[in-house]
């Protein structure tokens, strides 16, 4: 079976004057190394578009778990700070949280996490009611229709945390769950059959109780 080389840089010169100056079989060889690069071109294009695109995909989902992770903080440092006379199992949804969900919710919105925030769509402060959390002392606030998509933000307060070796120091955990979804969702799925967007993305940050 024959196998075709493609030709390197001195060959492609001889090729080139070959077919300049009419020798024989000249300017089919031309054409060969030219249909060659042509060939290899188009192959390797869709490749590096996805490659770029991919790039510049995976920055946004960073910059968005940053941003989801600083509100995460901010919430925890804000509720560690509140007092726990209100957090008690009964009450279904504590004052003192409110703010902190507040917070939570304005640093996502200012850093453009929230495309529909505050446009009066449902994803809008005050804080909903919020449901048990999973957890003695926590409680979770979904915020619903945060983008075109129908996105709910997630907000779990856990007052009731407590280190698990002496000594025995009692804290707050906020955890914030937001989606992001990827530009180039239909690419990964034809690479990738089975392939599932959006990507919850979820941060934690856990302080101690200061009151």
């Amino acid at each position: 079976m024959a196998r075709f080389r493609i030709p390197d840089r001195r060959e492609r010169s001889h090729i080139s004057k070959s077919a300049r100056t009419g020798a024989p079989g000249g300017v089919r060889l031309l054409r060969d190394v030219r249909g060659s690069a042509l060939l290899e071109f188009a192959i390797t294009l869709p490749l590096l578009a996805v490659f770029v695109v991919g790039i510049y995909d995976f920055s946004g989902a960073f910059n968005q778990k940053q941003k989801i992770e600083q509100a995460a903080q901010e919430g925890a440092i804000l509720a560690g700070a509140k007092p726990m006379s209100d957090i008690q199992q009964i009450d279904t949804n504590p004052a003192s949280l409110q703010p902190v969900v507040v917070a939570i919710f304005n640093s996502l919105a200012a850093g453009g996490v929230l495309p529909n925030a505050n446009l009066g769509v449902g994803c809008q402060m005050p804080p909903p009611a919020p449901t048990p959390g999973g957890f003695p002392l926590a409680w979770t606030y979904t915020i619903s229709g945060c983008s075109t998509y129908g996105d709910r933000l997630v907000i779990t307060i856990n007052r009731g945390w407590s280190s698990a070796t002496a000594p025995v120091a009692a804290g707050t955990i906020v955890t914030v769950t937001y989606p992001y979804h990827w530009r180039f969702a239909g690419v990964l799925q034809l690479l990738f059959p089975g392939y599932s967007t959006p990507t919850q993305v979820t941060e934690s940050a856990t302080v101690h109780n200061q009151m």
